[in-house]
């Protein structure tokens, strides 16, 4: 039985993951659970698992949270020191599904102890990949990929050389935006960004996802995940989220992984590695390959970057290197929270973050560096909105 730590249980992936557990009674024991604000989920979840360790964001929300439980935890904490604790023994496999950096130190924590880390993150994995990986290869720690894309490049090289990799392929809905005529992405609505027509994910995920900035991000993931370069990392449209990703060998041949969109198949997978979980119905599998009806139709098209600048932004940061993704990550974070306060209009987004990748002088990627970055591209940002430079992208 594996015991796992959640960090982020009242998100959409802690959530799901949470169902994975239900579902797998015999194979999982929950030892904590992390959330930043949700008391009464977390209390829900907790009362419903009895995690020995809990944490919550800020102390004010302890105290409620303590009178919600119907059980008495081991250990209940609040904000940084609650996430470290969170993510300790006796954790066979941590779960980062936070957002932002806050679980930065606990994660770095879990990987020098040599705990499995199953990475939802994109922004711990973007920003501070490199130097989280390099502690996994020292301390000799797994960090398993939790995203669709990237948990099926992992599964199509199992067994296979690095170098026989010519590139992989990572596949994009398009989002909800994709058919949207080019001049009235301008008037773009939080309404409508946030509309996805095939996952349903939180409010960031899901305008990132309209953005396209999340498929760029995943190719800087992808690179740190597979220790791949820019030009071995592909991305295309492929409207019915089936196929997730391929691998193209230098042979010519192709592996890909397909499977019904749903999260909790490589959520269940990161936590259950090397086992394959049984017991599911393949039902919706089968469904989306149309296997007992008309046939199936897999469609790919290439990337208009007009449409989504965002995924050139990405290249870029990761072409720079060092501490440039840092920098996309946040800004990117803070631009999107103010498209959906109504502060600045859709193309800003991605105006207000290229102005940081332009304004910022690189450093090496250390964790110190990072923190760094991620705090000036924040401060950077916030200050082009509240100082009312909303007219950054051209009408």
């Amino acid at each position: 039985m594996k015991r796992v730590s959640i960090l982020g249980s009242t998100g959409s992936i802690g959530t799901q993951a949470l169902d994975v557990v239900s579902a797998h009674p015999g194979e999982f024991q929950v030892t904590a659970l992390a959330a930043r604000a949700n008391v009464a989920r977390l209390a829900e979840q907790a009362n419903r698992f009895k995690p020995s360790v809990l944490s919550i964001g800020s102390p004010e929300l302890m105290e409620p949270l303590f009178a919600a439980l119907r059980y008495e935890p081991r250990s209940i904490g609040h904000g940084i020191a609650g996430l470290r604790q969170a993510a300790g023994p006796p954790a066979d496999v941590v779960l980062a599904a936070t957002d932002g950096m806050a679980a930065l130190e606990a994660v770095t924590d879990a990987i020098d102890r040599g705990i499995t880390v199953a990475l939802a993150n994109k922004e711990l994995a973007v920003a501070a990949g490199e130097a989280l990986f390099a502690r996994a290869h020292a301390s000799g720690a797994r960090i398993m990929p939790v995203d669709s894309e990237h948990s099926a490049v992992f599964q199509c090289l199992l067994g296979e050389r690095k170098i026989d990799i010519a590139r992989i392929v990572l596949t994009a809905s398009g989002g909800p935006l994709a058919d949207l005529a080019l001049e009235q992405m301008r008037d773009v609505t939080p309404a409508q960004a946030l509309a996805h027509p095939t996952w349903a994910m939180g409010a960031k995920n899901s305008l990132d996802s309209a953005t396209m900035m999340n498929k760029g991000l995943e190719a800087i993931e992808a690179s740190r995940f597979f220790d791949l370069a820019p030009e071995q990392i592909e991305i295309v449209i492929h409207r019915q989220s089936v196929a997730h990703a391929f691998v193209i060998f230098r042979d010519g041949s192709v592996k890909a992984q397909l499977a019904a969109p749903d999260m909790r198949l490589p959520i269940g997978y990161a936590l259950s590695y090397p086992q394959r979980l049984g017991g599911a119905d393949t039902a919706a599998t089968r469904a989306a390959l149309a296997l007992d009806g008309a046939p199936a139709r897999l469609t790919f098209e290439p990337v208009d970057e007009r449409r989504f600048p965002a995924v050139a932004l990405c290249y870029r940061a990761l072409r720079a290197g060092g501490t440039h993704p840092a920098v996309l990550s946040a800004a990117n974070e803070e631009a999107g929270r103010a498209f959906l306060q109504g502060k600045i209009k859709y193309p800003d987004i991605s105006a207000l973050v290229e102005r940081a990748l332009e304004a910022h002088a690189p450093n090496p990627a250390t964790l110190d560096a990072v923190r760094i970055a991620d705090a000036w591209a924040r401060a950077t940002t916030l200050a082009a909105i509240d100082k009312g430079k909303n007219a950054l992208s051209t009408p």
